[in-house]
C-alpha cells in the first residue's frame, strides 16, 4: 500500500483540469485514491477547478500530484505512466470544442484521436495491470441514424472532433482485443456544471443571464437555437467513469438521461428563473453555426443502469439553476426575488 493512501490505488488522469477532471479527481480522493495528474505546460497556470482540493484541511496534499506532459509527445506519457505506475488511467484530454475543431482540425485529431493512440500504447508498454477509461462523445452519432442512440448505434460523425472521438473509441475497443487490455470506452452525453468553459452554450447562457442583470451587456448571441441536447449533471457522470473500471470485465457505455431539450429550452428555463423573459434578451448570431449540424442528440443509459447501477439524478431545470445560481454569485449578482425560489 502507498504510504499516506488509504485503499493503496492510483490513478492518472489526462485532462485533470477541466471540469470532468477536477469531479473525477474529487471523488477518487474521497475513495482513497492516490491522484495523479497530467497539465500541459503553459505560461499561467489553469488549475482552478482543482485549487481547492489542495486547500482542503482534510486532504494530504500528497496525495494530488501534478506532472507536466502532452498528449502530443508519447515520451512524457510513457516516462510518467511508468514512474507514478497508476491502477487506473483516465483519458478526459483533447481539444473538446466541436466549434473549435472546424478551426483547428489538425490539433483536434493530435490530441483527441492520436493522443488517445499514444495513451493506450503507453498502457500497452505496463508490466502491471492498468484499467483504462477512454471519454467518448455523443457527437460521435452525429446525423443520427436512431434514436435513442444506444451502444449499438452505428456511429456518423459530423465535425473533426467528432470523427477523432470515433478513432479513438475504436482504437480502444481494438487494444482490448487484440492486447487484452481492461479498456471502456464511455460515450457521455452533453454533461454541464459551474465548472463548464464559459464557450460552451450551456455556460455561455447562465453567464450570459448574470451579465445582463448586471448590466454588463444587452443581449446574448447564441448559434441554432432548434438544436436538441441530453444534457446531464457532470458530476453524476463521472461517477459512472469510476464505475466502468470496477466492472469484471471491460465494456462501452452510454452515459445519458434519456431526455432533449432545445437551446431555445435551455435560454427559456435560464431567464425565467432570472424573471426575464429570455426573447427580449437573446439574439442569433449565424457566426455561432456550425458548418455542419448536429440537430439532436439523445442518449439511451439502459445497460448503464442495468449493468453499473447508475442512472442520472438530477433533472434539467434543477442543472440550469446550479449553473445560474454560481454564475450569479461569481459577479456579485443578488438573486432576482422571482425566479430561484
Amino acid at each position: 500500500m502507498t504510504p499516506g493512501t488509504p485503499n493503496g490505488r492510483k490513478a492518472l488522469i489526462t485532462g485533470i483540469t477541466g471540469q470532468d477532471g477536477s469531479y473525477l479527481a474529487e471523488l477518487l480522493l474521497e475513495k482513497g485514491y492516490e491522484v495523479h495528474g497530467l497539465i500541459r505546460r503553459s505560461s499561467s497556470f489553469n488549475t482552478g477547478r482543482i485549487d481547492h482540493l489542495y486547500r482542503d484541511p482534510h486532504e494530504a496534499p500528497t496525495r494530488l500530484l501534478l506532472h507536466y506532459a502532452d498528449l502530443t509527445d508519447s515520451s512524457s506519457l510513457i516516462g510518467h505512466l511508468h514512474r507514478v505506475k497508476p491502477d487506473e488511467v483516465y483519458n478526459l484530454g483533447a481539444q473538446s470544442h466541436v466549434k473549435v475543431s472546424f478551426e483547428m482540425p489538425e490539433f483536434t485529431a493530435e490530441t483527441a484521436a492520436m493522443g488517445t493512440l499514444r495513451m493506450l500504447e503507453a498502457v500497452r508498454t505496463a508490466d502491471w495491470p492498468i484499467r483504462f477509461y477512454q471519454a467518448g462523445s455523443s457527437e460521435m452519432y452525429g446525423r443520427v441514424l436512431e434514436s435513442p442512440q444506444r451502444e449499438t448505434t452505428p456511429f456518423n460523425p459530423r465535425s473533426p472532433y467528432a470523427v477523432s472521438k470515433v478513432f479513438a473509441h475504436f482504437m480502444t475497443v481494438d487494444y482490448r482485443e487484440a492486447y487484452g487490455l481492461h479498456a471502456s470506452n464511455g460515450i457521455l452525453f452533453n454533461h454541464e456544471s459551474p465548472r463548464r468553459g464559459g464557450t460552451f452554450v450551456t455556460r455561455k447562457v447562465t453567464r450570459g443571464v448574470a451579465a445582463i442583470l448586471k448590466g454588463e451587456q444587452e443581449h446574448l448571441y447564441l448559434g441554432n437555437l432548434d438544436a436538441r441536447r441530453d444534457w446531464g449533471y457532470a458530476k453524476e457522470y463521472v461517477e459512472a467513469m469510476w464505475l466502468m473500471l470496477q466492472q469484471p470485465a471491460p465494456d462501452d457505455f452510454v452515459i445519458a438521461t434519456g431526455e432533449m431539450h432545445t437551446v431555445r429550452e435551455l435560454c427559456d428555463v435560464a431567464f425565467r428563473l432570472a424573471g426575464l423573459d429570455w426573447e427580449q434578451y437573446v439574439r442569433v448570431d449565424p457566426a455561432y453555426f456550425r458548418p455542419t449540424e448536429v440537430e439532436e442528440l439523445c442518449g439511451d443509459a439502459s445497460k448503464a443502469a442495468t449493468t453499473l447501477g447508475w442512472q442520472a439524478r438530477t433533472t434539467f431545470r434543477h442543472l440550469v439553476r446550479l449553473m445560474l445560481e454560481h454564475d450569479l454569485a461569481d459577479a456579485k449578482v443578488p438573486w432576482p426575488g422571482s425566479g430561484l425560489s
